[in-house]
């Protein structure tokens, strides 16, 4: 088990399932409401519903070409990287269901760089994040957690639309 801390502290553990999302760069406005004081899981939902419910920002994984970048790179991190459960790619974000065989940090860092940099390159964009630069990542507890977890990626397109 390693912990590392940005903003956010992140818990890896090789092995077991993880709960990872990230986003585009400046996908929610700062100007949003966003209410304090909720638990971790119940502060997820609600930045989750933000993101489907934003209709300002970059929608960029809603180009085809571009969310076929994000479709291969994580693909070809599995199997070696991690075993794949459940993913979706949203227009301005993913959410995937893993369980890391090597450090999390390593396998990530290599599916968001290579999207990152080909993603860019379809935009015609240079010296700009295509992502926000920390994903959220939960350690996945329980069976019954990793079935909701897994749920809520499939139901995920269908609820926003």
């Amino acid at each position: 088990m390693r912990v590392s801390r940005r903003r956010l502290p992140h818990l890896y553990v090789i092995g077991e399932p993880l709960f990872v999302t990230f986003r585009l760069q400046n996908r929610l406005q700062p100007s949003r409401e966003f209410p304090a004081g909720l638990p971790s899981g119940k502060a997820f939902v609600c930045m989750d519903r933000l993101l489907d419910e934003e209709r300002a920002g970059p929608v960029y994984l809603r180009i085809p070409t571009v969310a076929q970048v994000v479709i291969a790179s994580i693909g070809k991190g599995a199997p070696a990287d991690y075993g794949l459960h459940a993913w979706v790619v949203m227009p301005n974000h993913v959410h995937m269901l893993i369980t890391p065989h090597i450090e999390p940090s390593v396998g990530l860092r290599r599916l968001k760089g290579v999207s990152d940099r080909e993603g860019n390159r379809l935009l015609g964009v240079t010296g700009q994040p295509f992502r926000q630069a920390e994903s959220y990542d939960h350690v996945v507890r329980s069976r019954a957690e990793f079935e909701r977890i897994e749920a809520y990626i499939i139901e995920n397109p269908v609820r926003a639309g």
